[in-house]
């Protein structure tokens, strides 16, 4: 696999050391049993899988490349780079300037923009019609592009299933920067609605069956379908895909779902001329991520910690999967480890931030589960690491550690 070159603030000698030995020991990626870092009086089981992916290094390599060959000139991105704070606050202490927030809200306004500005498009991808309007100033947007090469297989993906007459049905936050793009992607070239979860799923599936009016329909799902979608006709063909970061069983559900209704109206004999076979379009990371919590849950553990951006899809439903079996904490640098009896922690939901007090257990062995996003630094992992070490007094216990996992590594 491609490197990329990242800067050194972002990384961890320790995160590195282990993910080296690990994917030595284990290339197949079937060994999804945690790493143990054992202190004694605190112990961290890390997740198999955790930190930056494929399409995050490839943004950051990128939009830093593209600010040292533009030393002068105004350098743009269409929206943060990623959902993550550290690396969209260093980006904007280089000079680089956001045009929009994450809901698409305008922060500065396009007109303000010229020929000779640089403007790059983020890691989730851009909208269609948005692509233009930049182009239209006579900027070359795909020049830096950075978008994520697995949302791109999702967008030929659908455009695979529109050229064989099917409708897309996208499983993603309607709001969320990468379902807007991948949006208008698939509204290019065939009828596209978006579904959120099950329940709007079921919504959708009572049409098809014929128990909803056309006119609920369209009010249900208001703004979330194509111009001229006719769901008289365009709900005869559909093929299911999602936003990469969406839980892999939430997005499987779905499509089993609407397979089963699209049985239940044509038969299972008439299922491929009415329903495409999408495959999964999650991305590897979110895949790999998801399974390693799902094994890094099988140990008995006191809490979770959870880093990555508060609007960090991936690193939401991360926390999602670990709230099912223990209290957990969702972070996003190591400034939310107040103490060692108070954290900061977002709620993944509603996006607020709450102080939770004694957040580590009185006991003789303190037991705690990590993991972190596709778009959190390994240096926010470790220092969030060190911070709660040092609360144990095992901070020289630590180093010697990073010495030993360094050793591994060279073996």
């Amino acid at each position: 696999m491609k490197q990329f070159e990242v800067p050194n603030g972002y990384r961890s000698r320790l995160i590195t050391a282990i993910k080296q030995k690990r994917k030595a020991d284990d290339k197949l990626k079937k060994d999804f049993t945690p790493t143990l870092l054992d202190l004694g009086t605190v112990q961290f089981y890390l997740a198999r899988h955790l930190g930056f992916c494929y399409g995050v290094e490839n943004a950051i390599d990128i939009a830093y490349k593209t600010i040292e060959e533009n030393i002068g000139k105004r350098i743009y991105l269409l929206s943060e780079m990623i959902h993550n704070p550290q690396v969209n606050a260093d980006l904007i202490q280089k000079g680089v300037k956001f045009l929009h927030d994450t809901n698409g809200n305008a922060i500065i306004p396009l007109e303000e923009l010229t020929a000779d500005d640089v403007v790059m498009i983020p890691a989730f991808g851009t909208t269609l019609e948005l692509e233009k309007v930049i182009q239209d100033k006579g900027i070359e947007i795909q020049k830096y592009n950075t978008t994520c090469p697995f949302v791109e297989k999702v967008w030929n993906r659908s455009d695979q299933i529109a050229k064989k007459g099917y409708s897309v049905v996208i499983h993603g936050k309607p709001k969320h920067e990468e379902t807007r793009a991948t949006f208008s992607h698939a509204a290019a070239n065939t009828p596209t609605l978006i579904v959120n979860d099950m329940e709007e799923t079921i919504v959708l599936g009572d049409y098809i069956l014929g128990k909803m009016s056309v006119d609920a329909f369209k009010e249900f799902f208001a703004g979330r379908y194509s111009i001229g979608f006719d769901p008289i006709l365009d709900l005869l063909k559909i093929g299911v895909v999602n936003q990469t970061t969406q839980l892999a069983t939430d997005t499987q559900a779905i499509s089993d779902y609407l397979k089963q209704i699209i049985i239940k109206k044509y038969g299972a004999e008439n299922i491929e001329a009415h329903f495409a076979d999408t495959r999964d379009t999650l991305c590897y990371a979110t895949n790999d991520n998801q399974s390693a919590v799902i094994g890094l849950l099988e140990t008995s553990a006191d809490l979770a910690i959870v880093m990555g951006g508060k609007n960090s899809s991936n690193s939401s439903h991360l926390v999602e999967l670990c709230e099912q079996k223990l209290p957990t904490y969702f972070i996003d640098d190591v400034s939310k480890v107040v103490s060692e009896s108070e954290i900061i922690h977002a709620d993944w939901k509603n996006k607020t931030a709450q102080v939770v007090h004694n957040y580590l257990p009185q006991k003789e062995t303190v037991k705690i589960l990590m993991t972190s996003g596709a778009s959190c630094p390994d240096a926010v992992v470790e220092s969030v690491i060190q911070k709660i070490a040092g609360y144990f007094g095992k901070e020289a216990a630590l180093d010697q550690l990073i010495l030993d996992w360094e050793k591994h590594q060279a073996i």
